[in-house]
This record gives C-alpha cells, sequence and structure tokens, in this order.
C-alpha cells in the first residue's frame, strides 16, 4: 500500500511542479518590487491600470482605489505624469467603453492636473500596458498601481517589458467576497503562467 502511495505522490508531483514552479517563480520575482507607498522613489511615470466600469460608466469600486492611490502618489511629488492604461471600445449599440477617459474624470476630481494625465487606450491587458508604457511613451522608471493580488504578476510583466518598476498595492476587499475569490484571485494561477512563458519566449 505504501509503495502504491508513494508512486501516486510521484506523480503528482510531476504532474503539478511545471505548473507551481512558473506561479512561484513569476511571484517571488515580482514580491521583490513590491514596496509601500512611504518608499516609493522618484520615477518617470505612475501607471494606473484600468479594472472594470459600473453600468453607468464609472470606475469600478476596485478601479476607483486604483486611481486614488495614483492620485496621492503624483501629490507626494513621486513623477510627473501618470498614465492611465486600460479597455477602450465601441459597444454594440454605439455606446463607447472607455475606460482611461472614466479614470481621467475620476483622477480630475482628486487633484490632478488634466495636463499630468496620459490616457493611454490600448492598455487591453498587463502584458500591453507594459509594453506600449516602455515602448510607446518612453517610460524607463515607474510605479505600477494596481490590486495587491495582481501587483506580483504585473510587476513581474514590467520587468521583462523593459520597466524599470516598483509597485504599490491597494485594497482587494470585495462587497462579493466569492466573486472576488473565483474572477480575480484564483485567475492569477494561470495568469502568471501565462506570464512565465511569454518572458521565456521575448
Amino acid at each position: 500500500m505504501r509503495r502504491v502511495f508513494d508512486v501516486f505522490a510521484i506523480a503528482v508531483g510531476v504532474v503539478t511542479l511545471p505548473v507551481a514552479l512558473p506561479v512561484f517563480w513569476v511571484q517571488a520575482m515580482g514580491q521583490s518590487r513590491v514596496v509601500p507607498s512611504s518608499d516609493v522613489p522618484e520615477v518617470d511615470a505612475i501607471v494606473v491600470l484600468g479594472a472594470g466600469l459600473r453600468a453607468d460608466g464609472s470606475p469600478s469600486t476596485y478601479l476607483r482605489r486604483r486611481v486614488e492611490a495614483g492620485a496621492a502618489l503624483y501629490r507626494s511629488g513621486r513623477a510627473d505624469q501618470v498614465i492611465l492604461s486600460g479597455d477602450a471600445h465601441t459597444l454594440p449599440g454605439g455606446a463607447l467603453y472607455d475606460e482611461p477617459g472614466s479614470m481621467r474624470a475620476y483622477a480630475l476630481t482628486l487633484g490632478v492636473p488634466d495636463d499630468a494625465l496620459v490616457l493611454d487606450r490600448q492598455g487591453f491587458d498587463t502584458d500591453a500596458t507594459c509594453r506600449r508604457v516602455h515602448d510607446e511613451y518612453g517610460v524607463r522608471t515607474a510605479v505600477v498601481v494596481t490590486q495587491d493580488f495582481h501587483l506580483r504578476r504585473t510587476l513581474f510583466t514590467c520587468g521583462y517589458a523593459g520597466l524599470d518598476a516598483v509597485g504599490v498595492g491597494v485594497s482587494s476587499k470585495s462587497v462579493t467576497p466569492v466573486k472576488a475569490l473565483l474572477a480575480w484571485k484564483l485567475r492569477e494561477i494561470p495568469a502568471s503562467w501565462k506570464a512565465a512563458a511569454e518572458s521565456l519566449l521575448r
């Protein structure tokens, strides 16, 4: 019986290690770049990632927290520009889904001047945002703002895009914790594996 258990354990290890190791690598590498907001150095840009809109087009709760943290970093003098990166496309029926535009409107209410805001409407995913910030906007040093569970993978991805980035995580507390767990947090496992694979193919 013990021999059967040993064989089973080995088989499980052979199957899970190739999946677990890339995830651990991504998370560990990203963790090394996470800093408290008080320790953020002066950088070229503050980068705030999109996180969905409400039905009325206003920022979701997660997105509001990101924009608020980005605005606080701007007011503290960490950078002269804030890049708001997210999805923008036309919905069926002709309405415009515009994360960066909604982020801009909210940032203005938080005291960030319009001439400090850069809207990246092609930040369709984490990899696209990191690459565009480096390649399209010429940023070399940055502080990235996103939810705490998403931050480590984001920093890993931005590093492989050429950005010297640190990151500040904001709260992921949700009024729908089960939905948040399934829709956001658990997806970090396959997303981290994907980030590791993409980094090896660059």
